[in-house]
């Protein structure tokens, strides 16, 4: 390998370094990150979404996305009723989206996926309005009672809810359409 070869990995390496330490980072904008680097077990990028209402994840120019049409109420021990999608992932509201506007982009929507329309989405125990809003990227968001809803990367497995509280502005959201109040 020529040497030129050589210093262009190595500056690759040290830029992916330096990307995921900015990701770790709570510089106080929207990119909100924990640093997780591996995607759920479950992602697999460029699986279309399946047709029976689950959900698909896949890789984008922007970071990870997840794609489903149902939402489902479901009763976690200790915490209550929240809102998962059709795999049972926790689906969590970011304090600094509006109605109808999701403010969690670039870095921030590689930790917290975007959880995006496949077609019309349906609620199944969901007591607030399924919806959908148009992000600045063209891509249509789900939304419930107007709130933008995300999948956290750090919940590997259905059921997790480690993404709650996270940086006092992530909640997992409960079939009213409302941040579930902070444990602890």
């Amino acid at each position: 390998m020529s040497r030129h070869r050589i210093a262009l990995v190595m500056a690759s390496g040290v830029a992916s370094a330096l990307l995921l330490t900015a990701c770790g980072s709570s510089s106080g904008d929207n990119s909100a990150n924990t640093g997780a680097a591996a995607p759920p077990a479950s992602a697999s990028a460029g699986t279309a979404a399946p047709a029976d209402g689950g959900t698909s994840t896949s890789s984008s120019g922007t970071g990870h996305m997840v794609s489903t049409n149902m939402l489902m109420s479901r009763t976690m021990s200790g915490m209550g009723s929240v809102i998962t999608d059709a795999e049972g992932f926790t689906l969590y509201r970011y304090g600094k989206d509006q109605v109808n506007m999701s403010m969690c982009t670039g870095s921030c929507a590689q930790t917290w996926m975007p959880v995006m329309a496949d077609g019309t989405p349906q609620g199944m125990g969901v007591q607030a309005k399924v919806g959908v809003v148009t992000r600045d990227d063209g891509m249509k968001q789900i939304t419930l009672a107007g709130w933008p809803l995300y999948r956290y990367m750090g919940d590997t497995k259905a059921g997790e809810m480690n993404g709650q509280g996270k940086n006092g502005t992530w909640f997992a959201v409960t079939p009213a359409g409302k941040e579930m109040a902070a444990s602890g």
